[in-house]
């Protein structure tokens, strides 16, 4: 045995003993910090999801979690039993994290609190693979170092129970730690600001004040997806192109939209035209009855609709969306498949404000009000999106599905489609990838985009992201 396993044992079995001497029952204090914690644990983890704990303590987290399947692991006999005793329908195993033994995957693994007390972080992280699947989430939650001497007080006071010394993980140290066992962190969400009752004042604390003074917040929620390399497979591709007084684009639409993958097929959605978009379509798919294309009209009204209709319509393995006044260029829709198909993200989003664009492509006030609501959604979904209203959006079948099963929480709020998507993607901690496109001039029509009452409905999806995703 190496002397870094022989440390890791002895710092094992100290731990065991200290948990198997520790009190079951946790003070009022602590059982309503962790019902705080179980609130964003909802938030963040589906209904029904399958959920593996790593050092449970005593189950009482895992009780409160909205989960299907609970399985529990830790070191100490006595809180497993109490676990047990806690949910009967749960399972619990003795064990270290650093040395992980379960032949399930799971759809959440969670580590709460446990983090600062492993005795090898990096190999703990490192056996999580083992029982993780390709859309495995991996959520942490460790203490700020800002808080440690309020801990320390608290500890002293008897309001907080006794811990063994822990470690001091900067966020900096998680990441660096997640990175080297191949995980790859999608977001760092600072939460709660008072964490004990307050006269009433730790819920407008902990809802409305946490977001905005991040920085002086308890505790830390990390969201991590794998990064190990999947096996490429060629995968088929449906490409949704919703088209309301388009008809001179729809050849070209499909005369340069590729074949991507495993084989490609082209859905156009007409919706209330006033020219004979409608009549084109139908004659453009006569003309070219080497590529597969289907068309239909909206019953309904927006491209929200018609995407929709589209999606629910396609039979490929990836969903794209290309608008058919063709301003995103169909020839850059590879980029979009290698992302997915690669396993660099799970939704990939075009951007335009990266490449220089067209001239009339792009108002100055429409181009300064794009970059001013990438900056405030990138701070509201917590990843990186640059361009919230590029037409050009991609995940897989299986992604949307979950996120129009999860469309509930939202609600029909969302007339254009692009943040049904971005929001369900945020919601589901799907990784989220910015495309840069070169935007080019219509070559036909006029758009469809009104600026100043769309300008009023994006400030309004400011303010309902916000309190669905943000101020929660």
């Amino acid at each position: 045995m190496s002397v870094a396993s022989k440390l890791t044992r002895q710092h094992q079995e100290e731990m065991k003993d200290f948990y198997d001497a520790a009190a079951v029952a946790p003070n009022s204090a602590a059982s309503y910090y962790r019902q705080l914690l179980a609130h964003y644990y909802n938030l963040l983890i589906p209904v029904g999801a399958s959920v593996l704990e790593i050092g449970c303590g005593s189950g009482e987290l895992l009780a409160r979690l909205q989960a299907g399947r609970k399985v529990g692991i830790d070191l100490s006999a006595t809180q497993l039993a109490a676990a047990q005793h806690r949910l009967p329908q749960a399972e619990f195993f003795q064990q270290a994290g650093e040395d992980l033994v379960l032949t399930e995957k799971f759809d959440y693994i969670i580590i709460s609190d446990t983090l600062n007390i492993a005795a090898d972080v990096q190999q703990l992280l490192e056996r999580l693979h083992t029982v993780a699947h390709a859309d495995t989430r991996v959520i942490i939650n460790y203490y700020s170092s800002l808080w440690r001497p309020l801990l320390s007080l608290g500890q002293w006071l008897g309001i907080r129970s006794a811990q063994p010394k822990p470690s001091w993980l900067s966020t900096g140290d998680v990441q660096n730690l997640l990175q080297l066992a191949d995980w790859s962190p999608l977001f760092f969400q600072p939460r709660l600001l008072l964490p004990i009752r307050c006269l009433g004042l730790e819920s407008m604390a902990n809802r409305w004040l946490a977001p905005v003074l991040s920085c002086f917040c308890l505790t830390v929620f990390c969201v991590a997806r794998a990064s190990r390399p999947a096996p490429v497979v060629a995968q088929t591709v449906s490409v949704i192109i919703p088209a309301r007084n388009e008809s001179g684009n729809i050849e070209a639409a499909v005369q340069r939209t590729p074949d991507m993958g495993a084989g490609t097929e082209l859905i156009f959605v007409e919706g209330h035209s006033r020219d004979d978009t409608w009549a084109e379509i139908q004659r453009v798919a006569a003309a070219y009855p080497q590529r597969k294309i289907k068309y239909l009209q909206q019953t309904g009204k927006g491209k929200g609709d018609a995407v929709r209709l589209g999606f629910a319509t396609a039979t490929g393995d990836i969903l794209m969306i290309l608008d058919a006044d063709l301003t995103m260029p169909p020839e850059e829709l590879p980029k979009f498949y290698d992302v997915l198909a690669h396993g660099r993200a799970e939704f990939a989003n075009g951007v335009r404000l990266v490449y220089p664009m067209d001239e009339k492509a792009m108002q100055f006030l429409n181009l300064c009000a794009n970059k001013t609501f990438g900056i405030i959604f990138t701070w509201l979904l917590g990843q990186p999106v640059k361009d919230t209203l590029c037409g050009t959006k991609v995940c897989s079948r299986a992604h949307y599905e979950r996120i129009a099963a999860n469309r509930a929480y939202f609600g029909d709020f969302d007339p254009f489609g692009d943040f049904d998507l971005l929001f369900g993607a945020a919601k589901l901690n799907l990784k989220i990838a910015d495309v840069p496109i070169r935007y080019r001039e219509r070559a036909y029509g006029t758009t469809n985009i009104q600026r100043w009452s769309h300008g009023w409905l994006l400030l309004r999806m400011v303010l309902f992201a916000a309190r669905k995703l943000k101020f929660v």
